[in-house]
């Protein structure tokens, strides 16, 4: 029964991941021991729900229910009408955690009756499964995901296992298991159907595991969005250990048992998955460990606390670590277990304000309502009990000879204020108070308390919980940041001040440089040279284009004046588009009015930074204190800092280029002001370890160059390096050419980071090198997953302009095998038979791989063909000219796929579908046959294949006449033309009786290749 192949995995990995899970209370079943023949009774292959095991659970729950209303219950999960998986995803999202409603009369007349598919508040009253290697078909082949997470018959979990010792590098294997989930998933490329996609129409956490560690995240989510679990809250490290009988604890052990302990999962389920809209479509969230741990720790604290103001508390969760949606989490959580609280989320700027209920509203939320002014917040509080009411803290301003008036004496109303460490302590956080006397205040920060804990503490009490910036940069939840001083010459320091003043007025006499001295010498004043600042502006757009370019960048102008001067020289220097923004006011100079914008202005100025360069040109923003704090702009990179910062203001500029973003590996503070320099100093009213890794010397990056260097070069030890077909035939093995990526990537990062520094020298003709391998190997073996996005632009740059200069075909875009002479001419190109073949080989593969959808049972059919052959030839049953001789039949066969089309009487389009249809008859009369020893049902007689070919060239006809009379303009989003489509499929192949058993199974092939043809 053991697959060896998989034995180390299994021992390693699988296996105790089981062991756990059983005993966690799961229901095991590990099929690398028992028979499949134990499992629970399944419809079909297809259907990955254990239909029986949900209809028990449901009956379980919903004891009235009627056997029809069970039927319609069960269809509800199975049989989801969704335009894709994230839409049937959510859907059933909603039905898990709300129910359905079904009419059905308990003895007072037929009404609506809520049906529960779990029972949310007794963990026990539901019954939880593990199975291992789980078969699931999907339209071309079946997939078996190492352990599959169950509720009540409901798929809710996927675990990917990986060996460990398989890989040079942990990171490997965490690639590889997320690459196989998403291969699962039909994600990796949207025009291939390479697993089974209704498997996760009801899945709500995937999982990639090698034995030391795991990763977790939601559907379709990216690579880069797997995060692990670190904290096994409520228990420490040490009491896990003890519990699951171990010495010490790993990382997968702690999120195996954080995220499948049943009372976690269910609570997960409930209270931590949100949709977002994103663009045109939606994205699925689960809570990171720190905002889970942060939640049940404020819950704990509210439901325990022996007085009231002993509920409240601060929440540090360092910026870009999910701080606003840890509110959101809270505010679920609290309104489904208090009785009906008022929530009111507080922050103090407009924009905040916006955000927050913009992340409220498109979570999700139940009814969240902004107060538009003053008196409107009066009354929404006055009438309290359920509401969620979102305002900035200026709303409690009041008249300064009144006292703010006393608005609702209720002890369940709770504020949460969103950056609790600035404003709210003072005057208005006093009205707050006297306003909502009993309200619970919770506080939630992006940087630490003041190690004085003078203010903030004073108003909302101690940390409830504490998400640290080192902590967010080792969990990729936030990148790290770097800094550089640049032109010391022209730092502001003050006790370089005289130095820097003699320099500028070297040519006064001694009494007039005194009196200038005494009236002018500020550092605001120096700051504000326009000669100053030109140089300034030189250096950033040397520094920008070089470094940066396409990322955007933000420039901190010590004041409005120098924010003018910054923008009118950029112009004057043909800088990057820029704009300028800065609060304005009708007495400004005239020289300032000319750069005023209006609140919409700036509102579509910051619009068109946020885009990606591509979309817009807008480079850099110029500000002095606006966008400072609160602004989000992923793609910022590098923030040009020539105004002093101190304490939160400058942890709080400084994150806004922390966040991620498609290629961008790193945020970067460039400092002309001098603030590098007193960094402790400026930083010092917090704790030192609070802010450990707030900003790293870009210098520490150079260090680690040699290393990444080496690494990465070791794949061609001993190979000719002046052979590049050589060193591209290094990396066929798949194993080897994921390692290579690995490697190379993070040397690419590195570079990124510091290149244009002289000190990525020594390393640029090896890295060229390496790039060209690694183009090259892409090209040979179609790997989509060989790409630069995440290296930087100026690598990337790098490595196309030394391809170019190289002038070698093979390096550019793969020749495709349509094109007979260019591929011919392509090939012979390549140094050697074996290489020739093998790019033959990847050519087949990729065209396979790319036209799949367009016509699945011929392309299936030469990928069994391509797999046989290479199979022989590894077995020495074909030499290499065999090989290439059928190779390149199977080529010609692509190429005259429209005359053999043709010669049917059917265009390429019509033969797809008769392919499809043809096989699928072959499919139903060779299951008849068996199962019956009798022929086919269907009605051919002594008919000819000709005449059988005929029937079913008509039948395709047929159908392809109706599906294009309904195919309107964007068919494909509108439900009802969907469902029409897929009625007409079903009625035409009812009247067929060999289809009638599998025309649900048909009908979804037809409608999947009719997204692709029509």
């Amino acid at each position: 029964m053991v697959n060896t192949s998989n034995w180390n995995e299994y021992e390693l990995v699988e296996k105790p991941i089981l062991a756990q899970l059983s005993d966690m209370g799961y229901i095991c079943y590990d099929l690398m021991e028992v028979d499949e023949g134990t499992l629970p009774v399944r419809t079909s292959l297809h259907e990955p729900v254990l239909v029986e095991n949900l209809k028990e659970s449901i009956k379980r729950l919903n004891p009235w229910i009627s056997d029809n209303n069970l039927n319609k219950a069960v269809r509800e999960i199975t049989k989801v009408e969704a335009t894709d998986t994230m839409q049937a995803n959510f859907q059933i999202h909603t039905k898990l955690v709300k129910g359905i409603s079904l009419n059905q009369d308990l003895g007072k007349g037929k009404k609506g009756q809520t049906v529960n598919f779990i029972d949310f508040d007794n963990p026990e009253n539901n019954e939880f499964m593990a199975i291992n290697q789980y078969k699931v078909a999907g339209p071309h082949h079946n997939i078996k995901p190492d352990i599959v997470i169950f509720i009540n018959g409901i798929p809710v979990g996927v675990i990917e296992c990986k060996n460990p010792t398989s890989f040079n590098e942990p990171e490997d294997a965490e690639n590889e298991a997320i690459e196989q989930l998403r291969r699962y998933q039909n994600v990796r490329n949207p025009e291939i159907r390479e697993g089974a996609e209704q498997l996760f129409n009801t899945n709500q956490v995937l999982v990639a595991s090698w034995k030391d560690s795991a990763s977790y995240c939601t559907i379709a989510a990216p690579a880069r969005q797997y995060r692990q679990w670190k904290d096994p809250y409520p228990l420490t490290k040490v009491e896990l250990a003890e519990k699951l009988g171990k010495e010490k604890v790993n990382n997968q052990d702690m999120l195996i048992y954080s995220i499948f302990n049943k009372e976690h999962l269910l609570d997960l389920i409930r209270n931590f998955i949100v949709f977002e809209k994103e663009g045109q479509g939606m994205v699925k969230k689960l809570a990171r460990y720190q905002q889970f741990r942060a939640v049940q720790k404020a819950m704990k604290q509210i439901k325990t606390a022996q007085r009231l103001t002993d509920r409240d508390g601060v929440v540090w969760h360092t910026q870009g670590s999910g701080k606003s949606l840890t509110m959101v989490f809270l505010g679920m959580k609290l309104k489904r277990e208090l009785n009906n609280p008022t929530l009111l989320i507080v922050t103090d700027r407009k924009d905040l304000d916006s955000q927050i209920a913009g992340t409220f509203k498109s979570c999700g939320f139940p009814n969240p309502d902004r107060a538009e002014s003053v008196k409107d917040l009066k009354e929404k509080l006055k009438v309290g009990t359920g509401q969620t009411i979102m305002t900035t803290v200026h709303k409690f301003q009041e008249n300064e000879k009144e006292k703010y008036p006393r608005l609702n004496d209720d002890s369940n109303i709770f504020v949460m204020v969103d950056e609790a460490h600035r404003t709210q302590y003072k005057d208005l956080a006093a009205n707050m108070r006297d306003a909502l006397p009993n309200a619970c205040y919770l506080g939630f920060t992006g940087t630490p308390i003041e190690k004085n804990k003078k203010s903030t503490s004073r108003t909302f009490g101690d940390y409830i919980d504490t998400y640290t910036i080192e902590q967010a940069v080792a969990d990729g939840a936030t990148l790290p940041i770097f800094y550089e001083g640049r032109m010391p010459e022209l730092w502001i320091e003050g006790e370089d001040l005289d130095e820097l003043f003699d320099r500028y007025f070297k040519d006064y006499s001694d009494e007039d440089k005194n009196q200038i001295k005494q009236k002018y010498a500020t550092e605001r004043i120096i700051a504000e040279s326009r000669q100053r600042i030109k140089k300034v502006c030189f250096d950033i757009i040397k520094h920008y284009e070089s470094k940066i370019d396409p990322l955007k960048a933000q420039i901190v102008a010590v004041s409005r004046e120098a924010a003018v001067i910054y923008k009118e020289v950029l112009e004057e220097l043909n800088g990057p588009e820029s704009a300028v923004i800065f609060s304005g006011n009708n007495n400004d100079h005239p020289r300032l009015k000319k750069w005023h914008t209006s609140d919409e202005e700036q509102k579509d100025l910051i619009e068109r930074f946020k885009k990606p360069k591509e979309e817009d040109g807008l480079s850099i923003l110029i500000v002095c204190s606006m966008l400072l704090t609160g602004f989000d702009a992923p793609v910022e990179q590098v923030m040009y800092l020539d105004k002093p910062l101190r304490e939160h203001t400058l942890l709080q500029a400084i994150a806004r280029t922390n966040r991620r973003y498609n290629d961008k590996n790193f945020g970067l503070i460039v400092d002309y002001y001098g603030i590098s320099n007193h960094l402790k100093e400026a930083l010092s009213v917090f704790n030192p370890k609070d802010v450990q890794g707030a900003l790293t010397p870009i210098k520490n990056e150079v260090a680690r160059l040699a290393s990444r260097h080496r690494r990465a070069m070791k794949f061609f030890d001993g190979v000719d390096k002046n052979n590049l077909d050589a060193c591209i035939s290094v990396l066929e093995p798949e194993n080897i050419r994921s390692d290579f990526k690995s490697a190379f990537r993070i040397f690419a990062k590195s570079m990124d980071i510091v290149m244009p520094d002289p000190a990525a020298n020594p390393y640029r003709n090896d890295f060229k090198f390496l790039g060209k391998i690694y183009r090259g190997a892409k090209s040979r073996y179609r790997d989509k997953t060989i790409n630069l996005k995440d290296c930087g632009e100026k690598v990337r740059k790098l490595i196309d302009e030394h391809i170019r200069a190289s002038g070698i075909k093979i390096l550019n875009e793969p020749v495709s095998i349509l094109n007979k002479k260019e591929f011919e001419e392509s090939i012979n190109e390549i140094e050697g038979d074996e290489s020739k073949a093998s790019e033959a080989e990847h050519a087949i593969r990729h065209q396979i791989d790319v036209n799949l959808e367009e016509n699945p049972e011929f392309y299936l059919s030469l990928r069994e063909r391509l797999e046989e052959l290479i199979e022989k030839y590894r077995q020495g049953r074909l030499d290499l000219t065999e090989k290439i001789k059928e190779q390149n039949k199977m080529m010609d066969e692509i190429r005259n796929l429209g005359s053999k089309a043709r010669r049917l009487g059917l265009t390429e389009r019509e033969y797809a579908f008769y392919e499809l249809l043809k096989v699928e008859l072959q499919e139903v009369k060779e299951q008849a046959d068996k199962i019956a020893e009798k022929k086919s049902k269907y009605d051919t007689g002594n008919d000819s294949e000709s005449k059988v070919n005929h029937k079913i060239k008509e039948l395709t006809e047929k159908l392809l006449n109706r599906l294009e009379e309904l195919a309107v303009i964007d068919w494909q989003q509108r439900d009802n033309v969907l469902r029409e489509m897929r009625a007409t499929i079903k009625k035409t192949l009812i009247r067929e009786k060999s289809f009638r058993a599998k025309k649900e199974h048909i009908t979804t092939r037809i409608m999947k290749l009719a997204k692709k043809r029509l």
